[in-house]
């Protein structure tokens, strides 16, 4: 067997293996591309109409919220651009609730409270990370699928690869003259539309690679900082034998005027509020809630209002390095959103193709063995006959 009928067996099996939950995955990451416009027109309450008075403290917003859903856990309030409503998000791992609460940040008025774990995109978002399985045994088969895919899109290159100028005319466009049968009409879709798609593809892979295994993200940091290694995420810790006169709510509103004398043009203003006094009060600001690459990170200890610095890719932007702002870039890379709608649209008919292709590799497959059957059992009745007539 020569190296290239290696690799058709290699990229055969592969494809068998992998290829219900390539695509599985491909076509939720093709409804999730549009998340945000899709719910920004079918979820009102997200919107307020702008008054000619100031927006509520988040304390203020605080104490409306944890009125309005009692006993669970406030853990950020989140100010959006103009026009649009507060986000409350209560949150729990154990035991488990994640609530969203979108709120006038003019009047206080929570217009809507949502279970966000029988939203459909938060269904989509973990039939896509992990097939809707228990993570540790769900999110290892969809990153080993993954991995796997990318080597189908390499082996598949190898194997499209035209051998001279003759057989590239049938490899870059489609030929479907009148009469041609849908057996070679599907291994033009499965290979022409695979070598088209299959730059893209790999990009979106490979971002995903980057959650789906731990050693990858490393190594993917590692070679993009040149050899430092990946900074592990931790929590900052406030100093916890220090006192203040000033109460959390107190606390908080300085947190988020603070941040927001820093940022006055900020999109999205997120404060994070602290649940033990060992925690830190976060702040997220933005320029744009469009992204997440561009979200600065602000630590400040509750007892002393000091900042904290932190040694992880989630801290200021401005101290972010080239390999901190890529790992930070990498959900916005994968969903398409870091051009903008255009990149989504991109990024929505890349995952379709890419679902496709399990369908027409299939089909190819299928088409062949048939045909083989065929073979072998005209073989056999062709000897079965000579037994009894020589003359055959």
């Amino acid at each position: 067997m020569n190296l290239k009928k290696l690799i058709g067996q290699l990229h055969l099996w592969l494809g068998l293996g992998s290829g219900i939950i390539v695509f599985i995955v491909s076509i939720t990451g093709a409804i999730f591309a549009f998340e945000k416009e899709i719910q920004d027109i079918t979820q009102p309450y997200r919107f307020v109409r702008v008054q000619n008075m100031p927006i509520l403290k988040p304390s203020i917003l605080k104490s409306k919220a944890m009125m309005a859903l009692p006993n669970k856990s406030l853990h950020s309030i989140e100010y959006l651009p103009e026009g649009r409503a507060v986000k409350a998000t209560f949150y729990s791992a154990s035991p488990f609730y994640y609530h969203l609460m979108y709120i006038d940040p003019y009047t206080g008025k929570v217009l809507h409270t949502l279970d966000e774990t029988k939203n459909f995109f938060f269904i989509i978002k973990y039939l896509h990370y992990c097939l809707l399985l228990p993570i540790n045994i769900g999110q290892p088969i969809v990153a080993i699928s993954t991995l796997v895919f990318v080597i189908m899109l390499i082996t598949g290159i190898v194997l499209w690869w035209p051998k001279n100028k003759a057989a590239a005319k049938q490899r870059f466009w489609f030929n479907w003259r009148q009469g041609l049968k849908w057996k070679r009409k599907n291994y033009d879709l499965h290979n022409i539309l695979g070598f088209y798609a299959s730059s893209i593809a790999l990009i979106m892979a490979i971002t995903g690679l980057v959650w789906g295994f731990e050693w990858f993200r490393a190594a993917y940091y590692n070679l993009a900082s040149g050899g430092d290694t990946y900074p592990q995420y931790y929590s900052p810790i406030s100093d916890t034998t220090k006192t203040s006169n000033l109460s959390l709510d107190q606390k908080i509103d300085w947190a988020y005027a603070q941040t927001h004398k820093e940022n006055p043009q900020a999109q999205m203003l997120e404060v994070h509020i602290p649940e033990k006094k060992s925690d830190a009060i976060s702040c997220v600001n933005s320029n744009s809630s469009d992204v997440y690459w561009k979200n600065d990170f602000v630590y400040y200890d509750q007892h002393t209002l000091e900042e904290i610095p932190v040694k992880h890719i989630y801290g200021r932007l401005k101290d972010a390095s080239y390999a901190d702002l890529l790992q930070r870039m990498n959900y916005d890379i994968h969903v398409g959103a870091i051009f903008g709608l255009k990149g989504k649209i991109l990024a929505f008919g890349i995952s379709l193709l890419c679902a496709s292709l399990p369908v027409t590799g299939f089909l190819i497959w299928w088409g062949r063995k048939k045909k083989a059957q065929k073979e072998g059992a005209k073989s056999i009745t062709l000897f079965k006959l000579k037994r009894f007539d020589p003359a055959i």
